[in-house]
């Protein structure tokens, strides 16, 4: 029905998944951990190019696990990306710590510039950073070669936020293998999905370890209940690591479909000036990315164009078409306005021109033909 709402990134699930998904449960491990889990683990390493991964409730969870087994608490500060979902710095602040938020470039990713200019404004004040987390927007890995290089001439370890980018790579490398550690979600509407969870990926053992410990309420190997740590109840259940198989099974074809929507909108915006695809060309920043397409964003400028994003947004949404603007900059957001930002206005630009377009790998045939057919109308109608 044409009234039936199209969501930007709704989930791709089939029979492969609901046999997975059977299979679990016939097993009997149906609580938290078990031998879906374990796989899961390690065919997510393997995937990523990590040693070790560790299955977790959410990747927020995988953040603020990351954060305190790096020593990360009260009185610290952690410099991060802007341009984000809140989850990223709502992690910091579980710990007790306080972000710094920088700006973005063009690529709406971490500004290594402005963090290296973050660095030396704290730094003269006496203040010591321990930790970066860029974060990966819309499925396009930072300029993680620089932001590395910046945070170890200060005495600073990376841990990256590839949440939205599972399944891209920057120069030959996994979005999951930069920094001391990594976090993925997969959360319903990423690229792929266990429902709710997330995982921490690193190639150091000790860290993984200790993660897992934290994850489950921190216990000690005795054969009684013994705490000499707060822990956290955040593993992923062995149900659905068996989504996350069936899933991680399909990802690269589920990046096809998604790549696909992202030339359809490059060619029915290829003619209309002042309309770019976001985040392209891939070399903006001197890196051979591949994009994991998990978001398919424009930027418009209103002058040339004749239209805004925000107009864009609204003649989809008036026939049940999910858009969306691109994340609000954390430092202009309201619960943030007493932590610092190293900012330029670019993320602030970027959020005002730019508009999320339906980009799901379970877009149906007649339901692209809807969206081209609404967005040609807009265009031709200015």
């Amino acid at each position: 029905m044409v009234n039936e709402k199209i969501y930007m990134s709704s989930t791709d699930v089939t029979e492969h998944e609901e046999k997975a998904l059977v299979r679990a449960i016939r097993s009997g491990w149906i609580a938290p951990l078990g031998p879906e889990v374990d796989a899961f683990e390690a065919e997510l390493a393997e995937y990523c190019g990590r040693t070790h991964a560790v299955a977790l409730s959410s990747g927020t969870a995988a953040l603020h696990l990351g954060l305190l087994t790096l020593g990360i608490g009260p009185g610290d500060l952690v410099l991060t990306s802007s341009l984000t979902f809140a989850a990223t710095t709502n992690a910091i602040i579980y710990t007790g710590a306080k972000p710094v938020f920088v700006d973005s470039d063009e690529s709406g990713n971490m500004n290594p510039d402005l963090l290296e200019e973050a660095f030396k404004t704290l730094e003269a004040e006496g203040i010591k950073v321990k930790v970066v987390v860029p974060v990966d927007l819309l499925g396009k890995v930072a300029n993680h070669e620089r932001i590395a290089e910046v945070a170890s001439n200060h005495g600073a370890v990376v841990l990256s936020d590839a949440a939205e980018s599972l399944g891209a790579t920057r120069n030959g490398t996994s979005a999951g293998a930069f920094g001391k550690a990594a976090v993925v979600s997969f959360n319903g509407n990423k690229i792929m999905t266990t429902s709710g969870g997330g995982a921490l990926l690193t190639d150091d053992a000790e860290f993984a370890q200790h993660v897992r410990y934290l994850a489950t309420q921190a216990r000690q190997p005795v054969v009684h209940y013994e705490h000499t740590d707060i822990g956290y109840n955040y593993r992923l259940s062995n149900i659905l690591a068996a989504l996350g198989r069936a899933q991680l099974s399909r990802l690269e074809s589920m990046i096809e479909a998604r790549r696909q929507h992202r030339l359809r909108y490059r060619d029915l915006f290829q003619d209309v000036p002042g309309v770019s695809i976001f985040g392209e060309p891939s070399g903006v920043d001197g890196g051979d990315t591949r994009d994991n397409f998990w978001l398919t964003s424009i930027v418009v400028d209103e002058a040339e164009a004749g239209f805004s994003a925000s107009d864009l947004q609204q003649s989809l949404a008036e026939v049940n078409i999910e858009a969306r603007p691109l994340w609000k900059p954390m430092h202009l957001q309201p619960v943030h306005q007493e932590h610092r930002s190293f900012a330029d206005g670019t993320s602030e630009r970027l959020f005002q021109t730019g508009i999320s377009l339906p980009s799901g790998s379970a877009l149906k045939p007649e339901e692209i033909e809807r969206i081209n057919a609404v967005i040609h109308n807009f265009l031709e109608s200015r």
